[in-house]
């Protein structure tokens, strides 16, 4: 692997076809939750990909049982109670949204276990994602007490309807893998133990196709993206304002209790 990669720590590469550059996040004792330097990684690391003369398609991944846990507890510790850092990850959370989308090169994820908080994000931003039939996809925001923010809603009303991703979000409602592909949320989902393969294939016809035709395929289509780009920067001011809230702090100690949050229904708004 070529230095552009040697100072990653959380993500692993290789090359496992022609044109294909395999990113497989790498934290299998935590489910590769992300930690503040795997967030990092993974919102520079499509501008490597972007620069690397010898990848035309990147396909992510997760190391072991799970595609990627969610956010590590810590860095929701940092958002409730520093500032500095809460501004720093909200950038980052933005930076990772926008660099997936702007990102010249094809993006293929294939996704086993879990799949919740960035890890999602990455999962479902991607070009094309694919799923393992018993993957466990999740957007658990409101159940931690902060708005869908994160990707979800400059992505999710496009892929799986409006009335659909309300439903999903507001209740965090989890679903398998092949749920995921009947309501259209990911591309495709196939079976467990041929997820590795068929999403290498997939990877390796888009890195064997005329590159200038996929990439601007991917830039015009991404525009509905951009287009919603104020609605998701709304939506991330308004999930990084809540950690400042009552609410994140009795949905962080329930999920450290393993009990059903208990929110006080008296709201400002």
């Amino acid at each position: 692997m070529t230095d552009r990669y040697a100072g990653y720590t959380r993500l692993l590469f290789s090359r496992p076809a022609p044109g294909v550059l395999k990113i497989e996040m790498n934290r299998p004792d935590r489910y590769n939750a992300t930690d503040n330097a795997m967030h990092h990684e993974l919102v520079r690391v499509w501008k490597d990909v972007d620069d690397d003369p010898d990848v035309s398609v990147s396909l992510i991944t997760g190391v072991g049982k799970a595609f990627s846990a969610g956010g590590d507890f810590e860095i929701i510790k940092e958002n409730i109670n520093d500032f500095e850092k809460r501004a720093e990850h909200w950038k980052g959370a933005r930076d990772l949204v926008y660099n997936m989308i702007n990102s010249a090169k094809p993006i293929v994820s294939a996704i086993r276990g879990p799949a919740a908080g960035a890890g999602l994000a990455v999962a479902l931003l991607a070009d094309i994602s694919i799923a393992g039939k018993t993957a466990k996809i999740v957007d658990g925001h409101t159940r931690l007490g902060v708005a869908a923010g994160d990707h979800a809603a400059i992505v999710w009303p496009l892929l799986c309807g409006m009335a659909k991703a309300k439903y999903l979000l507001m209740l965090c409602e989890p679903l398998t893998g092949a749920q995921a592909d009947e309501l259209g949320l990911v591309s495709m989902s196939v079976e467990d133990a041929e997820l590795e393969q068929r999403s290498l294939e997939v990877a390796e016809r888009l890195a064997t196709a005329a590159p200038t035709a996929i990439r601007w395929t991917k830039y015009a289509m991404n525009n509905w993206m951009r287009m919603a780009g104020p609605i998701f920067d709304t939506s991330l001011a308004l999930e990084f304002l809540g950690f400042t809230g009552n609410e994140v702090r009795e949905g962080l100690q329930a999920h450290l209790d393993k009990r059903k949050p208990q929110f006080d229904q008296k709201s400002p708004i």
